[in-house]
């Protein structure tokens, strides 16, 4: 069964199940805009428990090290994305928006970003099983709030009282951390102070999700295979070994490539600030699973500077409902 009809079952199957939560009437009787909306809506809850999925997914590869799960998980994101496109008919077209690029100059700019996205994920697999799950979460907390921060110096946007009561917050909560620890969390700056440029950089360039998620993971498998052979050939002779971690490492290859593409199908039926209010569901889930199934340390102190953080977050969350009702104040004359 190829990928476009795998995709569109999932679709109805995810339609199907909509229509039986607590808006049936919006979804039957509603516009085609309303059950798109419900359908984003449902796609972004699907993208954000498969990251948590993944989040979780290092405490079941033992004795593979973090690291050692980001090289398999790089490796099999680019097996199973490059297979979708092949079987969907998609590559073709990732492949002519990259054959634009005529000039070393377009190229370079075009891989900048790249070692920001790979310590990302690496992040993201090593945290859960190094006691810094915690942390990293509170990074995926901070980096809407820094993405409104980034487009305010770069952009010269301007800030909502409740966007600078969100940012003001929460610079007071990392402050507050700061004193009690006398440090800061290097997986939390990481994440809330380099995410941000890589998602402006691809936004510059015009490049989609896909194609730079293409991009990204094709430069890397060279290294990751590389990694394997050289460095850490136990890791790919006790994988080559086992059933167990192939089938494990096949799930982890589609469940990535199937959250990427539930999360960009989300972004494209919503409306941002309703995707944006969304995407706290993620780092929700990751502080919750951080602190219960992986078992990272969470110190009651932690709590006055974390709720400081998650204030401005509720400010931030305000600012985007006040947003979506002034949009819908304004498309109702229209509509009427």
């Amino acid at each position: 069964m190829s990928p476009s009809v795998l995709s569109a079952v999932f679709n109805n199957t995810l339609a199907s199940t909509v229509a039986r939560l607590p808006l049936p009437t919006v979804w039957t009787a509603g516009s085609t805009k309303q059950r798109t909306l419900v359908m984003g809506v449902a796609l972004a809850i699907v993208s954000n428990l498969l990251f948590g999925v993944l989040y979780a997914y290092s405490h079941f590869l033992a004795p593979l090290s973090g690291t050692q799960v980001f090289i398999w998980r790089m490796l099999a994101m680019w097996a199973a994305l490059v297979g979708y496109l092949v079987l969907s008919g998609r590559l073709g077209l990732h492949l002519e928006k990259l054959k634009k690029l005529g000039s070393i100059k377009q190229w370079v700019w075009l891989l900048l970003p790249t070692p920001i996205f790979l310590s990302q994920f690496w992040l993201f697999m090593w945290a859960p099983v190094n006691g810094q799950g915690v942390q990293t979460a509170m990074g995926y907390f901070l980096f809407p709030l820094m993405m409104v921060v980034f487009g305010c110096v770069l952009f010269g946007e301007k800030l909502s009282r409740l966007q600078w009561l969100a940012v003001g917050f929460a610079a007071l909560g990392v402050a507050s951390e700061i004193v009690r620890t006398q440090s800061i969390s290097w997986a939390t700056l990481w994440v809330c102070g380099t995410y941000p440029l890589y998602y402006i950089i691809r936004r510059l360039q015009g490049i989609g999700a896909i194609t730079g998620l293409l991009v990204d993971l094709t430069i890397f498998a060279p290294f990751a295979l590389g990694y394997l052979v050289f460095i850490a050939p136990s890791s790919l002779s006790l994988v080559s070994s086992s059933s167990y971690f192939i089938m494990m490492l096949i799930g982890l290859g589609i469940l990535s490539v199937l959250a990427m593409k539930t999360n960009v199908d989300a972004s494209q039926m919503l409306p941002v600030n309703v995707y944006g209010m969304m995407s706290y569901l993620e780092p929700a889930l990751l502080f919750i699973l951080a602190i219960t199934i992986l078992g990272n340390p969470f110190e009651s102190a932690m709590l006055y500077s974390y709720g400081l953080i998650w204030l401005g977050i509720a400010f931030l969350i305000a600012h985007g409902f006040r947003q979506l009702r002034l949009v819908k104040r304004n498309q109702a004359p229209a509509s009427a």
